[in-house]
């Protein structure tokens, strides 16, 4: 997965100039909690955001009535309040390689931007979130099968030919690696055979499962037993 697949496609941005109240009109407006800035060029200068707003402006201390704050910031501008060095991406950049970037340097956006550095597209950890959702169908119709592997090659393709041997069409995989239970492998699988069915070959092949959970098609959540 890449980062232009999951970011936000030509986003709202502001100059330096402009008033910081303008700037937290806009993103209030439109539901968003950062705005990159750009220059005359369109080449990204810095970033705004509701956090560092408030953080410098003391707004959560202040005695001040809400007209008096808003006065003092509409003559402010966004160059006293943004961030300078930002952190950034470009859109064929991994998902995973952004996602190390904001852990690495504890943020939670990026923008994303071009080789002349103009915005592209913005990415936040709720577009990640909704990343690793999508990647593993939850919400979407199909059954998902735990299974307990062995951490060796090929030891996958002989669940993957049962999936397949019995028409059962595989719409996501994961493999995650736990020092409590091991290795396991998560499928979501759509097709005809009856879920019971599918755990009972699955059984009788050996293989060691660990959770079944079937997704309707409006969206129900049924925990079927494992054995």
């Amino acid at each position: 997965m890449y980062v232009k697949d999951h970011m936000t496609k030509n986003p709202q941005t502001v100059t330096e100039d402009v008033s910081i109240s303008k700037a937290v009109e806009i993103m209030g407006k439109n539901n968003f909690h950062r705005l990159p800035v750009v220059d005359a060029n369109g080449e990204l200068v810095g970033l705004v955001t509701q956090g560092t707003v408030e953080e410098s402006s003391g707004a959560q201390f202040t005695s001040l009535s809400i007209y008096e704050l808003n006065y003092l910031l509409s003559k402010r501008t966004v160059k006293d309040f943004m961030i300078k060095d930002v952190k950034t991406t470009t859109e064929d950049v991994f998902l995973e390689e952004a996602a190390k970037i904001m852990i690495d340097n504890n943020i939670s956006v990026l923008p994303v931007v071009d080789r002349m550095r103009h915005v592209v597209g913005i990415i936040t950890e709720k577009d990640m979130f909704q990343a690793f959702v999508d990647l593993l169908g939850y919400g979407k119709r199909g059954t998902r099968f735990v299974i307990r592997c062995v951490d060796k090659p090929g030891y996958f393709q002989g669940i993957s030919k049962l999936f397949a041997d019995n028409y059962a069409n595989v719409e996501s995989l994961a493999v995650f690696h736990t020092e409590e239970r091991g290795t396991e492998v998560v499928v979501k699988a759509t097709g005809e055979i009856p879920v019971e069915r599918m755990r009972d070959i699955l059984l009788q092949a050996g293989y060691t499962i660990t959770e079944i959970v079937q997704t309707t098609v409006d969206g129900k959540r049924i925990k079927y037993p494992v054995a």
